[in-house]
């Protein structure tokens, strides 16, 4: 919402990967770092075979676990730590995907992100109940994969607001409750 204060997620849309009695967890999807796919596997002392995909943003995926790396990705397979999340999307955070990937042998659609957004276990319904967040459940695969894959991070959020029916300027930044 456009009265969210903190900087780490204020004009962001976060796509929530799990949501139980333990809490949420997600992946902030329009925050891209100034690192690329090719930065990221030479860091981890991984030569990459030529591939456009080298030059696709490494985002900022939240704040907590920062150093770790989530890959958001159509479910083409599973890796060592995968969690199918639909028929649509899994999240993989194991090495083995980075591997494949320098081997060209990547899935199709994938977004590579640093740190996640965490939940205490009631933490989000209480700040959605605050009105600091809008949700949407996505129901479409493909307009799922178009914001986290094909949109421009820049985008992303105005597409977010489209698929509610919403323009983000049209929005105040005071909530009331009804």
């Amino acid at each position: 919402m456009p009265s969210m204060t903190d900087p780490r997620f204020s004009q962001t849309i976060t796509f929530i990967c799990t949501h139980n009695e333990d809490g949420a967890m997600g992946i902030v999807l329009n925050r891209p770092s100034e690192h690329n796919v090719a930065d990221l596997l030479a860091q981890i002392h991984l030569e990459p075979k030529p591939a456009p995909f080298l030059k696709n943003h490494i985002y900022e995926g939240g704040p907590v676990q920062q150093e770790r790396g989530f890959v958001l990705h159509i479910p083409n397979q599973e890796y060592d730590s995968t969690l199918l999340i639909n028929d649509a999307l899994s999240l993989t955070t194991s090495k083995d995907i980075l591997e494949a990937a320098a081997n060209n042998q990547a899935p199709e659609k994938m977004m590579i992100a640093l740190g996640y957004a965490g939940w205490s276990a009631g933490q989000l319904e209480e700040e959605m109940g605050l009105n600091a967040w809008l949700s949407v459940e996505m129901l479409d695969p493909q307009a799922l994969h178009q914001i986290i894959f094909d949109e421009p991070p820049a985008n992303r959020l105005n597409l977010g607001m489209s698929i509610m029916g919403l323009n983000l300027g049209n929005l105040s930044d005071i909530a009331g409750h009804a």
